[in-house]
């Protein structure tokens, strides 16, 4: 029971990560940089592959 709990909390807070990841990465000013300089701001990347990874072990712990 307990594993199921951890895995449903691991997958909701991955997806807000990587839907908090997107907002950075799809905001006005992260598009001028990517614009500019054609570098995407590190915590969009971090956000949005730490949420991917959070999710995965939550869908491994629901098993």
């Amino acid at each position: 029971m307990n594993n199921k709990i951890i895995g449903i909390v691991l997958i909701v807070a991955g997806v807000a990560l990587a839907f908090w990841g997107y907002n950075i990465y799809d905001s006005a000013s992260s598009q001028v940089t990517r614009a500019l300089s054609g570098e995407t701001p590190i915590e969009a990347w971090a956000g949005m592959v730490g949420g991917a990874i959070l999710a995965l072990i939550g869908l491994t712990r629901l098993k």
